[in-house]
């Protein structure tokens, strides 16, 4: 394995990381689902897997088959559903019948999807993209980009768990709802 690739591809990822989207995805899912870190961590870890292979595989050719205009109004318009969704109260955290396994395998589930549709066409998968061209190590890079995207956003988790204890939940949610209401603008104005 070459450690160069590695952990370039590790510090270059969560550079990028930090501030960005999905790292506010991770606080956001870590708030409103405080007591289910595991289910999170794994989602965002299998989500980045897939989602940074395909990126070294396949992204080049998404890149040319989503043409720039489309993946900018996609993903505006995806913040927008996702903050407007925020707004809507979560049943089954209110749920005292919901069993904690069958909620831990709803959050995983939750957070894969989120996780790998906020990556598409995000600046860490534009890196991965690179990353895998330059240096013609699909493998390493992916693990190196999982890595980096796993060190910005496990903290992340925490974070959030810590904050809601501190913080109603509902202003928590409309936090996170507002955050992602004007993401979706200002992707859908400016790109």
């Amino acid at each position: 394995m070459d450690f160069y690739t590695l952990f370039l591809s590790t510090g270059v990822v969560a550079l990028a990381e930090m501030g960005d989207k999905t790292q506010l995805l991770s606080l956001m899912l870590a708030a409103r689902y405080p007591k289910q870190s595991i289910p999170i961590i794994l989602g965002i870890l299998l989500a980045t897997l897939f989602n940074h292979a395909g990126a070294a595989y396949l992204g080049h050719w998404l890149a040319l088959l989503l043409n720039p205009e489309w993946l900018r109004w996609i993903l505006g318009l995806g913040f927008l559903g996702i903050g407007l969704w925020l707004l809507i109260p979560d049943r089954i955290d209110d749920a005292q019948q919901t069993k904690a396994p069958d909620k831990a395998l709803r959050v995983f589930g939750l957070t894969t999807i989120l996780f790998f549709l906020a990556e598409m066409g995000d600046k860490t998968q534009i890196a991965t993209i690179a990353l895998g061209a330059k240096y013609d190590a699909v493998l390493t890079v992916t693990l190196g980009t999982t890595l980096g995207m796993m060190l910005a956003n496990v903290p992340a988790i925490w974070i959030g768990q810590h904050f809601t204890k501190r913080i109603p939940i509902q202003w928590v949610h409309a936090l996170a709802a507002i955050t992602f209401i004007v993401i979706g603008v200002l992707t859908l104005l400016w790109g």
